[in-house]
């Protein structure tokens, strides 16, 4: 069974950038495509993007258009989210998700498209 890890979160201020990574444990991600999801605390878990699997695809949520870029590595080991501008509403658990797809162009968006999920990593803004 395939396990996704996610790393790079922490405490940062309004205004801050953070980058998040998304790695599987013992393959790569060639043949996956890759989201991010986040859940607030008494909130619905909420699509923030995606990356089809040749990477020349994304998705994105409205809320972080312009702010977040999702990319994945040549080596196709990791996946990144760039959080730039970050906002006290971004505070939440970040996941990553993973689905083996032949569709290079696929970016889904919803929780259920998802075969495989990491366990978060948090992210907190301050103002």
């Amino acid at each position: 069974q395939v396990q996704l890890v996610e790393s790079g979160g922490g405490l940062v201020q309004a205004g801050d950038s953070l980058r998040l990574s998304c790695t599987a444990s013992g393959r790569t991600f060639s043949n996956w495509a890759v989201g991010w999801f986040r859940q607030a605390p008494g909130k619905e878990r909420e699509f923030v993007a995606s990356i089809s699997r040749s990477g020349g695809n994304t998705a994105s949520a409205g809320s972080v258009k312009g702010r977040f870029t999702v990319s994945r590595d040549s080596t196709k080991t990791t996946v990144y989210l760039q959080m730039n501008s970050l906002k006290t509403e971004d505070t939440a658990d970040y996941y990553c998700a993973g689905v083996f797809t032949a569709d290079g162009a696929y970016t889904p968006t919803l929780r259920r498209e998802y075969d495989v999920w990491g366990q978060g990593t948090q992210v907190t803004v301050s103002s």
